[in-house]
């Protein structure tokens, strides 16, 4: 991100004026996101778009998109995850609580600033899959290399038997 485009803004008067900002995050930089990869490259681009809402409150609709490169919870190697994604939310805090069956969900702060990165970083959050894994599991880097249609050995007719070592165990007790 350049250094002349700050991160904490006013959203009450940005929703006043309507703007709509731009910002590009380092992935390493985001800290709740490091340990979900497994290179920190690359970067996170996020777009917001104010408007007013009420007295005190306004709306941001958020636009993310990023490749990050995740670590697949079956083989534990990385692999690119290519997320878009996006929301509408309400910031306001204690004094300018949402109203009642609001459509949005409701961001609240403690002062007038929001932090960008940290929407954008609790955007792509919620992009990502809970459990990461390749797209598929026949190329995924240490799955075993069966054919979809391979007959699977039974227990009580010859072929392997994994419980076959218990079985002789309770037979000699």
């Amino acid at each position: 991100m350049a250094a002349d485009l700050p991160d904490l803004v006013e959203y009450a008067r940005l929703g006043g004026e309507e703007a709509e900002l731009e910002r590009v995050y380092e992935l390493a930089d985001l800290p709740r996101l490091r340990d979900l990869l497994a290179e920190p490259g690359g970067t996170l681009q996020a777009n917001f778009a104010f408007a007013k809402v009420g007295s005190g409150r306004a709306r941001v609709d958020i636009v993310i998109r990023a490749v990050p490169q995740l670590v697949c919870q079956r083989c534990m190697q990385g692999f690119a995850f290519p997320v878009s994604g996006g929301s509408e939310v309400e910031v306001g805090g204690d004094d300018a609580p949402p109203a009642p069956g609001s459509p949005r969900e409701f961001y609240l702060v403690d002062a007038d600033m929001v932090s960008l990165r940290e929407l954008a970083e609790e955007e792509l959050l919620l992009a990502l899959p809970i459990a990461a894994a390749c797209s598929a599991p026949q190329s995924c880097g240490n799955a075993p290399n069966v054919a979809a249609d391979a007959e699977v050995p039974k227990a009580s007719g010859g072929g392997r038997r994994p419980f076959g070592v218990l079985q002789d165990l309770l037979k000699k007790t």
